[in-house]
């Protein structure tokens, strides 16, 4: 997920009463909801070394398990010589409730990530694999309204931070907007956007008064309306990809794998691929038509032959097949009498053809350098 979904976790958990467990238990927080995605700067490696190295080292159970004591250990040592050498009345933190808190925030990281078809490495560095939950746009609206509604209830007080929340939610409006008329989201949700942020800002001068407990337990209805949300979208992909396998199943087709790719601001819909032993389907699924399944027209042949094994030595290549589910090529004749590969990865087939590397051969097949 987005970093803005990251933070919102980890404040709607320290506004749901998770702050009061120890000193610096907001801090914990925010700063493990966050840690696992230090691998971004795995970029300054080459074009397509993040995508080869993210959502590995950093996301997987080894480094769940670990980040809460680099943490929590980290923060120990700023509260003993920053935090009370400035306040010596301060309160020190306690170090099992500090690692608890701090466990917790991590452990949403991953969580969430897992949740879109970006795919994330659960098992990593002892197996390299990838899992997808299929269930949730890599950037979801409503996870910042259900999250960082709770998170507002909490942390609006300041006229600063009343500033920084209508700065974001204006923000998000116009960028759903601009989405909206793009094609890109459906008017319908723009709709319910606007009613959600409506009710979030009743809720915030409703409860203007309120005491810090009826606060807590307004920010524990944000979070448990989340959590919610995300399960049931992860359980209706599960369902919507079963479907998808009987459906095509009927018509004589075989599937090794399906994905679901959730649509923007949209949990309704979602584009679908279909791998075969030998090829790749497309097609939509819609909740609300039906038949739920619309196939394209046509299929996409599965990679294989010494063009495609000879491009897939080159560096960039190797990086971007690490990371791809469905790899496929397009194949041109170069200027120069050589052959251009072209690869892309049929999840992202509108924008791949672009970002996904492309691997020059000379004219007897073989690499061009690399």
């Amino acid at each position: 997920m987005d970093p803005i979904a990251h933070t919102f976790a980890g404040m709607a958990l320290a506004a749901a009463g998770l702050r009061r467990a120890t000193p610096l238990a907001t801090s914990a927080l925010l700063i493990g909801a966050n840690a696992p995605d230090v691998d971004v700067f795995s970029g300054a490696f080459g074009s397509y070394s993040p995508i080869a190295f993210r959502r590995g080292w950093t996301h997987g159970l080894l480094a769940v398990a670990v980040w809460p004591f680099l943490l929590a250990g980290a923060l120990l040592v700023y509260d003993r010589y920053v935090r009370r050498r400035r306040d010596p009345a301060a309160p020190p933190p306690r170090a099992g409730p500090l690692l608890a808190v701090t466990a917790l925030g991590v452990a949403t990281h991953p969580a969430l990530d897992w949740l879109n078809n970006y795919g994330l490495r659960w098992l990593m560095p002892f197996d390299g694999r990838w899992f997808y939950g299929d269930a949730v746009f890599i950037i979801d609206p409503w996870l910042w309204l259900l999250l960082g509604g709770a998170a507002l209830l909490t942390y609006s007080h300041s006229r600063l931070a009343h500033v920084r929340w209508t700065a974001f939610f204006a923000l998000a409006s116009v960028l759903i907007f601009v989405c909206t008329a793009l094609g890109l989201v459906p008017a319908t949700s723009a709709l319910a956007w606007i009613v959600g942020v409506a009710a979030v800002v009743a809720a915030r001068w409703w409860l203007r008064a309120a005491p810090p407990a009826t606060l807590e337990r307004a920010a524990q209805v944000g979070v448990a309306l989340a959590s919610v949300y995300v399960v049931t979208l992860a359980g209706a992909s599960a369902a919507a990809r079963d479907e998808v396998r009987a459906t095509v199943a009927a018509r004589g087709i075989e599937a090794e794998d399906v994905s679901l790719a959730p649509q923007p601001a949209d949990p309704l819909r979602g584009e679908v691929v279909i791998m075969t032993r030998d090829d790749y389907y497309t097609g939509s699924f819609d909740w609300l038509v039906t038949p739920h399944l619309a196939l394209d027209a046509g299929r996409v042949a599965r990679p294989r032959g010494p063009l495609f094994e000879a491009a897939s030595q080159a560096r960039d290549a190797r990086l971007y097949l690490t990371w791809t589910r469905f790899p496929a090529i397009e194949i041109e004749q170069s200027a120069s009498g050589g052959t251009l590969v072209r690869f892309f990865d049929m999840r992202y087939r509108s924008m791949d053809r672009i970002v996904g590397p492309t691997v020059q051969l000379d004219a007897s097949g073989a690499l061009r350098g690399d």
